[in-house]
C-alpha cells in the first residue's frame, strides 16, 4: 500500500488537540493502521480515558492497561496487545484512567512517567502514536513530554483557529519546561465538506498562517470513518475503498515522506 517509503528512524508522535470532536482518535487509529498495513511496526498508545481507540480496534476489557502502567507499575511490554493488523499493536486504555489526574498528583516527576515507559520498548517499533484526551492535563502533558512531535487534527469549523492558538501556547510551555526538542509534526484538516464555504475559509486561513506545516492530505466527512469503530475495526479494514480510508492512506504516505526528510 505504501511500498518504497520508509522511515529513517523511530518516531513518537502525540495526536493532540484540547478541543473535543476534531478527529483525534479517528486519526490515531487510521494513521496507525495505514502505517502498519505498509509493513511498518506501529504501536498505538490509548491515553484517553474514554478508551475509544481501544474499543475501536476491537479490544474489549483488556488487562492490564495504560492505567496499570501508571499506577500499578506494570511495564509497557506487559500491557501491549495485538490487533487484527499484524504489524499494529496497542497499549489499551480504560475508564479508570480518569482517576489518574488525582492519583498521580503526589508522584515525583509524574510528567515523565510515559516517557520512561516508552523508553523500554521504543526500539521495537518504527512509529509510536499516542492518542491524547481532549484536555490539557497530566495525561496530555505526559504525551507531549514523551513525544518527538505533535500532530494536531483541526476540524474545519468556525472556532478552529481559536483552539489551535491555545494548544500552540501549551506546546510552547512544554518545550520550555520539559521537552525542548518537541516539534510540530503537522496540522491535519479534518471533517472537510467541500460543499460548505466555511470549510474552505478555515482551510485557507490555517494554511496561510502555518504554511507548509499543514498537511496536503485532508480528511473528509465520511460514513465509513464513523461506522468502523462500532465494528471494532479501523476504517481501512472496514472499507478500504472509502474516501475516508483513502485519505488516511495518503496521509500516511505524506507522514512517511516527512520522516525521510527528517522534518519534525
Amino acid at each position: 500500500m505504501l511500498e518504497g517509503i520508509a522511515l529513517s528512524m523511530a518516531k513518537i508522535v502525540a495526536v493532540a488537540n484540547q478541543k473535543g470532536g476534531v478527529g483525534k482518535t479517528t486519526t490515531s487509529m487510521n494513521l496507525a493502521a495505514a502505517l502498519a498495513l505498509s509493513h511498518k511496526p506501529v504501536l498505538l498508545i490509548d491515553l484517553d480515558p474514554q478508551a475509544n481507540a481501544t474499543s475501536g480496534l476491537g479490544i474489549e476489557k483488556a488487562a492490564p492497561t495504560i492505567y496499570d502502567c501508571f499506577i500499578n507499575k506494570t511495564t509497557a511490554r506487559e500491557a501491549i496487545v495485538g490487533t487484527a493488523i499484524p504489524q499494529l499493536a496497542i497499549i489499551p486504555s480504560c475508564h479508570d484512567l480518569v482517576a489518574a489526574e488525582i492519583e498521580l498528583s503526589d508522584i515525583l516527576n509524574r510528567e515523565t512517567l510515559l516517557k520512561r515507559l516508552i523508553d523500554d520498548i521504543s526500539g521495537d517499533y518504527n512509529v509510536i502514536i499516542i492518542d491524547c484526551p481532549p484536555a490539557f492535563g497530566i495525561l496530555t502533558i505526559n504525551a507531549l513530554v514523551a513525544a518527538h512531535s505533535v500532530l494536531i487534527p483541526v476540524q474545519c469549523e468556525y472556532y478552529a483557529m481559536e483552539g489551535l492558538g491555545r494548544l500552540m501556547e501549551n506546546v510552547e510551555r512544554i518545550r520550555q519546561s520539559f521537552n525542548a526538542n518537541l516539534q510540530l509534526e503537522g496540522i491535519l484538516l479534518t471533517m472537510w465538506d467541500s460543499r460548505v464555504t466555511l470549510s474552505k475559509q478555515v482551510s485557507q486561513e490555517i494554511r496561510e498562517f502555518f504554511k507548509e506545516k499543514v498537511y496536503r492530505s485532508i480528511i473528509p466527512r465520511n460514513i465509513a470513518l464513523a461506522e468502523a469503530p462500532s465494528y471494532g475495526q479501523s476504517a481501512l479494514l472496514y472499507n478500504s475503498a472509502s474516501a475516508g480510508s483513502q485519505a488516511y492512506i495518503e496521509l500516511a504516505k505524506e507522514f512517511l515522506t516527512h520522516g525521510e526528510k527528517g522534518s519534525g
